[in-house]
């Protein structure tokens, strides 16, 4: 039986969805025929298009309460229902706790933790009303899952908006379906900017399990099947889309007999 994701006639929001894991995210609703609006701060270099269909991009601060109320109300207003949230803007520097305010720390989570808390109120107020109700996706990370040296406030925010994507699928059900990606690394084109050259690509690739780094395309699939009726008994739920993780470090630095010694 072959797994068809039809989304036609339903509409998505996808946060951050200009560049990288977020147009990734958007092209994929796209090809499911879905009604795709994306929004960030700034409009994207081109337009995020793929079949022939284009997404349309609204500017707002997800940081901004105010702003974001008043784009779901659009939204809601525009196509007369809102069926899907993803919520994939985020990000973080490079920056050591003992380097910065806790200012500095505190905006990482704002933007990773509080912003996507405000969009899935705001998208919740036109989600209940709606018989059909929607889903809510939170894209997390493996940082939120194990020590984040360097990136200690992201990972800290993102741990929460995992916990925070179960509770909202407790209090939510069963109208609003709440759901959370848990991310490794994605190859985008700001890969260079975090692994160098492409042997510095495929030498990162290498350290995961598959092999290599996820596309853009695959995290969208995820979130195409987390929206769509074949997940319809799946909330509270964090899927793993890490390409099997991270290699043991114990399995590089161990020198002994590994068979033998194995009980």
């Amino acid at each position: 039986m072959s797994l068809i994701l039809d989304l036609t006639g339903q509409v998505a929001v996808v946060t951050g969805g200009t560049r990288g894991v977020g147009a990734g995210i958007a092209r994929a609703f796209l090809r499911a025929g879905a009604e795709v609006i994306v929004c960030a701060r700034r409009p994207p270099d081109e337009p995020v298009a793929e079949v022939g269909r284009t997404a349309r991009f609204h500017p707002v601060d997800l940081r901004e309460p105010a702003a974001v109320r008043e784009f779901f109300a659009r939204v809601a207003t525009d196509h007369g229902r809102l069926d899907c949230l993803v919520n994939n803007a985020g990000g973080t520097p490079y920056r050591l706790l003992g380097e910065s305010a806790a200012e500095r720390h505190a905006r990482v989570v704002e933007l990773n933790l509080t912003a996507p808390m405000t969009a899935s109120l705001a998208a919740y107020e036109v989600m209940r009303g709606q018989p059909q109700g929607g889903s809510v996706i939170m894209i997390g990370s493996v940082s939120g899952t194990r020590p984040s040296p360097g990136t200690a406030a992201y990972g800290a925010a993102k741990a929460g908006l995992e916990n925070l994507a179960r509770s909202m699928a407790v209090e939510w059900a069963p109208l609003v379906r709440v759901n959370t990606l848990v991310l490794g690394m994605v190859r985008t084109e700001l890969s260079a900017l975090h692994y160098g050259d492409e042997a510095g690509v495929a030498a990162v690739g290498a350290t995961v399990p598959l092999g290599r780094l996820a596309e853009p395309a695959e995290i969208g699939d995820a979130c195409v099947f987390l929206a769509s009726g074949r997940a319809g008994y799946v909330s509270g739920a964090s899927l793993l889309v890490h390409g099997g993780g991270e290699r043991p470090a114990f399995l590089e630095a161990a020198t002994v007999n590994r068979v033998e010694n194995v009980k």
